[in-house]
């Protein structure tokens, strides 16, 4: 076979044997990975057994035809790594013991699919479940096996090293073996290469150091779980030794890093909950192991499995508390991701969990009277809003205000708030005089839109016969429905806006906000996001822009040339394209860097959501300049918006944080972009764009930058990076 035929056929393959070492650490990280590959060679055919199981697991994998990316991310290899690790400690090499050696790892590659199936199917993962079955069959049926033998290996290890190194390596290991820690300490250490079985102090030690260099809240977890396990056996006068039996201590470890920090989003509860299950752990660890000895088998990480599967099942019964522990929605395989993105996406995006309304109207009008109103908008039905057009005066009408017709909102357009299908049209109350009103008709002539199941929208006091809608009909957001009128207990034109989850007339009210729209203050605008409106404020929709709507509407299959001209060094040009990946998300991919920034845009709003890659390309200072762009032009409008923490944060800075996160958040990182003008008017274009970005420690910045854009009638035309007094221009060559 080929290069290019062996690509194809095993994709990612070393991606895949990395990936399944760091996967029993619930992790992708290369360093750790490498430093894990190290460990497992302390005992060298132990090491060779697990990269023997590991290949043929994959390779089989590839070959049938499994899920690639399952493959690539180390799910189906780490439960056989585990199993080679094992057999090659007990066995001693030879060619039937890695013949029988492949067939366990091609066993275990089916038990792991199928509890992949069986448990996968209610939500919960398989962990090392595959692995504990593989080992004990294989364990059981070598016993008959007369040609294996059992190997000899660590009995003798002063022998061992003084073999490899003479007396040198034999001073060397006693040091090592005897460092003078406290035996909790000492214990810890064994009980992390344990996993490894490898039950060295070294072993420990170096995983300790992956571990930290993976996740700082994960190596907090590691001691938290151990330690607690340790406090626990002292304070009920158990047997301390059986931490130390087989090492099977690395059971609180594991289950500390999953629930603590991986399965569940770290914070104190979840710290808590580690600290709970701890006597949980002791309990299935010291019963199973009286019932496995009989048939001379050790539990292994039994112990973790089943609580880490049974606490993770019974969060699925809640009916409240959902946030005391939080379950990780998406897995970036790294706690402070977690934790940071979590975090981020609750604050950005929280509420757009909320179907999205706009206002039911065209231009700028007044909130006349807010929730909890004066006059109406009270107990049951408090939660809603009149509408008028005011002048710069503050006046809603001209001349002498005597006629309908003198009010600036009579008869203007009332447009759907949202998608969706009317329920009900009253159109038959007739218009009040100014200043009269209609008791016995109180919401006058009204119009009811049901939108999703129990979410409706209705809007009355509107001009009898201006309907331009019947019942049953579908409506499309900002179609016109009606006309501003003046029915209905309404002296003065204007409009009256609710939301409620029921199709009735006098249905009680929802506090529910409005998707997006512009607050108008004193010639400065803001944009507000799911937030409700309050009294005396001008708002309007946001008034798109062509121009920006070009220049941050991204297609799938769109490429883009740009010119660099660093402020100092040479010029170059960089490639990006639009891509979709496997679950419909669409992100801008840069060939030179192999980085990855996602993105989204809800017609109104253009965010970007997730970077992947390198944090010195362009693609990443445009993530950060062009993070929240909102498609209407304002003059002097300031959008504001904030970046996971570890985004843009001082490299020290980040590292003390990511050990305080689970508690507390000292430092964060802030973008806002200001309009700042836009030449051509009656085009809508030339328009400027600075946005600003920082890190910070309460009111201190400890970094900062800056991205200039500029927006011509082809959309996005150039833009300029400035960072450490340097500033990066970049020009768009081509763009399709």
């Amino acid at each position: 076979m080929t290069y290019k035929s062996l690509t194809s056929t095993f994709p990612s393959f070393l991606s895949s044997i990395l990936n399944s070492y760091t996967q029993i650490f619930f992790s992708n990280s290369r360093v750790f990975s490498l430093i894990l590959i190290v460990v497992s060679f302390f005992d060298f055919w132990a090491g060779v057994s697990g990269v023997i199981a590991v290949m043929v697991t994959n390779i089989f994998a590839y070959l049938i035809g499994f899920n690639r990316f399952n493959i690539k991310k180390g799910y189906y290899g780490f439960n056989s790594l585990l199993v080679g690790l094992g057999l090659g400690v007990y066995y001693q090499p030879g060619t039937e013991f890695f013949i029988v050696l492949g067939f366990a790892a091609l066993l275990t590659l089916f038990l792991t699919l199928f509890l992949e199936g069986v448990i996968g199917k209610y939500g919960l993962p398989f962990l090392s479940l595959s692995f504990l079955l593989g080992t004990w069959l294989v364990s059981l049926a070598t016993r008959q096996f007369t040609s294996l033998h059992v190997s000899e290996r660590g009995i003798y290890m002063t022998n061992e090293m003084f073999m490899i190194g003479g007396q040198h390596m034999v001073a060397s290991y006693n040091w090592l073996t005897d460092l003078g820690l406290p035996e909790s300490i000492q214990l810890y250490f064994t009980s992390l290469g344990a996993i490894f079985f490898q039950y060295h102090l070294l072993a420990g030690i170096l995983i300790s150091i992956g571990l930290l260099v993976y996740s700082r809240i994960a190596f907090i977890l590691s001691l938290v779980g151990f330690f607690s396990a340790y406090a626990y056996y002292n304070f009920i006068s158990a047997d301390i030794h059986e931490l130390s039996y087989s090492f099977i201590g690395f059971n609180f470890i594991l289950t500390s890093i999953a629930i603590g920090g991986f399965f569940i989003i770290p914070s104190k509860w979840s710290f808590l909950w580690v600290i709970l299950l701890t006597p949980i752990v002791s309990i299935i660890l010291t019963s199973t192991q009286a019932i496995f000895s009989i048939f001379q088998l050790s539990v292994y990480s039994l112990p973790f499995n089943i609580v880490v599967m049974l606490f993770l099942y019974s969060l699925k019964f809640r009916e409240r508390f959902f946030d005391k522990p939080e379950l990780v929605a998406y897995q970036q395989f790294s706690p402070e991701k977690n934790l940071y993105s979590h975090v981020n996406y609750k604050a950005r995006f929280g509420k757009s969990l909320y179907f999205p309304f706009v206002l039911p109207f065209w231009g700028e009008w007044k909130v006349t009277q807010s929730h909890n109103g004066k006059f109406t908008h009270q107990g049951d039905w408090r939660h809603a809003w009149d509408f008028e057009i005011t002048d710069d005066e503050g006046l809603s009408y001209s001349g002498d205000g005597n006629s309908r017709e003198d009010y600036f909102a009579y008869g203007k357009p009332v447009v759907a708030p949202a998608d969706g299908y009317v329920e009900e049209i009253i159109d038959d109350i007739d218009e009040n005089e100014i200043g009269n009103v209609d008791l016995e008709h109180n919401w006058g002539n009204t119009i009811i839109l049901r939108h999703i199941d129990q979410l409706y929208s209705k809007i009355s006091h509107l001009k009898k016969g201006s309907f331009k809608v019947a019942a049953g009909d579908a409506v499309k957001k900002g179609q016109v429905l009606a006309a501003c009128g003046n029915s209905g207990r309404s002296p003065v034109p204007h409009i009256h806006f609710q939301l409620q989850g029921t199709p009735y007339i006098g249905s009680r009210t929802l506090d529910y906000p409005f998707s997006h729209y512009i607050r108008h203050k004193s010639g400065v605008f803001e944009l507000r996001s799911y937030e409700s409106p309050e009294n005396n404020v001008m708002v309007s929709n946001i008034s798109k822009n062509t121009s920006l709507e070009k220049a941050f509407h991204f297609i799938p299959g769109q490429e883009f040339k740009f010119r660099v001209t660093p402020g100092s060094g040479k010029e170059y040009q960089v490639d990006w394209e639009v891509m979709v990946d496997a679950v419909n998300q669409t992100y801008i991919y840069c060939d030179k860097t192999k980085s990855r920034a996602w993105f989204r845009n809800d017609g109104d709003i253009h965010y970007f959501t997730y970077f992947e890659g390198d944090k010195s390309s362009l693609l990443f200072k445009f993530f950060l300049g062009a993070y929240k762009v909102m498609m209407g032009y304002y003059r002097n409008l300031l959008v504001k918006d904030q970046y996971p923490v570890n985004t843009f944060n001082n490299q020290f800075v980040g590292l003390i944080q990511d050990f305080l996160a689970p508690f507390i958040l000292f430092t964060r990182s802030e973008y806002s972009l200001k309009y700042l003008g836009m030449d051509d008017a009656l085009m809508q274009t030339n328009i400027r764009l600075r946005s600003e970005i920082s890190a910070r420690i309460g009111k201190h910045q400890v970094r900062q930058m800056a991205c200039e854009m500029y927006i011509g009638t082809q959309g996005l035309e150039r833009f300029v990076i400035l960072e450490n007094e340097t500033e990066t221009e970049v020009k768009l060559v081509s763009g399709r």
